[in-house]
């Protein structure tokens, strides 16, 4: 039976799939951005921002033109776009996008995969198994550990507290997923003053509240301090910090998790960008006792440079992570194989995996080492830099997060207005010990020596800058 072209929009469409014009066009545009990626302003300029205008039209009546579309896609939002794959933004803790990855991204859109079960797509699923392999050999954890592939951190940390909660309930003989949490036995969390937000986002979620979290004061570089942490017991979740959000700092993990495991504690280990650390002979000292957690979350594009979005969810506990997770219909069909749906909150989600699995693929081991060791050169060389030309650095430089700040909170923030608009970096700021801070993360792999040199030059002309006009007035 030929394929039935009926109807005017169908028809186009059968013909545009079979042509493969539109995917050359969108190429076109695609490589034409990369090539100029990282040459150009990190932020948009005002024009480009005010030609966003142009997207603000009435739903169209009729069919559109397929080219124009890509078209005007590329000419009204290609320049509006935030340069996060240049070596100049150092905002967010935003990596860059290692080549090989990115171009595997640009196949697997086509495949247009989803990847919950192995009978969805059988290549997702063992790229999958094969990936979560190579992490628990990156990171150096037990080998019991699953890999869920979530969107990011937020989702990771969900995935992980909903697997403690199952499984603390279910030691005081609660069965969560059948009675809920209504009449449900008390949990604690016990985390930093300084934990991430998504933790509290993650325990609002799940029904556990934020009531519930005992924080904990940190030393002066954002570390949890040891001899705070209260008596544990196992009802308690521990959440322990890979990279403090804003300092980099790591928690000490050997001398935590051991004594937190005799209590029955669950711990997790949030470290987004700081896991990555294990990757480094001179770093890894950083991560040492972390395989003595319960779970832990990481974002491969961030220190690994996968394309967006890639978070990654890690536990040891495999039967608490997939009851935390579970779904079930009849017409799910599970197999012997795995069926990445079990690790994740997701159903319907693209085949992400295999963008991590690229990228380590592409750097291997002396690579992804290379890459890890790089930022931190990179960021010691960027605090030398601003030290001397009348910085104030705020925190020890652990690994890739910088934090610097001027005579007072006004002045860093003027500063630092000026070298968002200047167009040769971008940072962002924060509050760190009680005052306003820049903030300042090298996560490209395309970041180098003369992007700090001019970055460092912008920070030093928005200074001069700040405290010429207050000397003016």
């Amino acid at each position: 039976m030929g394929t039935d072209t009926s109807g005017g929009i169908r028809e186009r469409m059968f013909r545009e799939f079979r042509d493969l014009d539109l995917l050359d066009r969108a190429g076109a545009h695609a490589r034409a951005y990369v090539g100029g990626a990282l040459d150009r302003h990190v932020f948009p300029t005002d024009d480009a921002l005010a030609a966003l205008e142009g997207f603000r039209e009435p739903l169209p009546e009729m069919p559109g033109d397929g080219v124009a579309i890509l078209d005007q896609l590329d000419s009204l939002g290609s320049p509006a776009t935030v340069s996060q794959i240049g070596g100049r933004y150092f905002g967010f803790v935003i990596g860059g996008v290692v080549p090989a990855a990115l171009a595997a991204k640009q196949l697997t859109d086509a495949w247009d995969q989803n990847s919950a079960l192995y009978l969805l797509s059988p290549v997702a699923a063992v790229v999958e198994e094969v990936t979560e392999g190579w992490l628990r050999d990156l990171f150096g954890l037990p080998e019991e550990t699953v890999a869920g592939f979530v969107t990011g951190s937020s989702m990771a940390i969900f995935c992980a507290l909903a697997a403690a909660r199952y499984r603390l309930f279910e030691r005081q003989g609660w069965d969560v997923n059948v009675a809920g949490l209504a009449g449900a036995p008390p949990l604690r969390i016990v985390t930093s003053r300084q934990i991430h937000g998504t933790v509290a986002k993650a325990a609002a979620l799940l029904g556990l509240g934020t009531g519930c979290i005992e924080q904990v004061d940190c030393d002066d570089q954002g570390r949890i301090r040891t001899d705070l942490i209260p008596e544990l017991d196992a009802r308690t979740l521990l959440i322990l910090q890979a990279g403090n959000v804003n300092s980099g700092s790591f928690d000490e993990f050997a001398a935590i998790c051991g004594k937190a495991r005799d209590a029955g504690a669950w711990i997790h280990i949030d470290g987004a960008f700081g896991l990555w650390a294990a990757a480094s002979p001179t770093l890894k000292r950083h991560v040492a006792g972390i395989d003595l957690a319960t779970s832990w979350s990481a974002d491969a594009h961030k220190t690994l440079n996968a394309p967006y979005d890639n978070g990654i969810v890690l536990c040891r506990d495999q039967d608490a992570l997939a009851h935390a997770m579970q779904a079930s219909g009849s017409y799910i069909t599970y197999s012997d194989q795995r069926d990445g749906m079990t690790y994740t909150a997701e159903m319907s989600r693209r085949a992400r995996a295999i963008e991590i699995w690229a990228a380590l693929k592409y750097l291997g081991r002396s690579g992804l080492s290379e890459l890890v060791d790089g930022f931190h050169d990179l960021t010691c060389c960027m605090r030398d830099r601003l030290a001397a030309d009348g910085f104030t650095v705020l925190n020890e430089v652990a690994f890739n997060q910088l934090l610097v700040a001027c005579a007072d909170d006004q002045e860093t923030d003027a500063v630092m207005a000026r070298i968002q608009a200047s167009g040769d970096c971008w940072v962002g700021g924060a509050r760190f010990r009680d005052r306003a801070v820049i903030r300042v993360s090298v996560c490209s792999w395309a970041t180098t020596p003369a992007d700090i040199d001019r970055a460092a030059a912008a920070f030093s002309a928005a200074l001069k800058s700040v405290r010429g006009l207050k000397a003016a007035e």
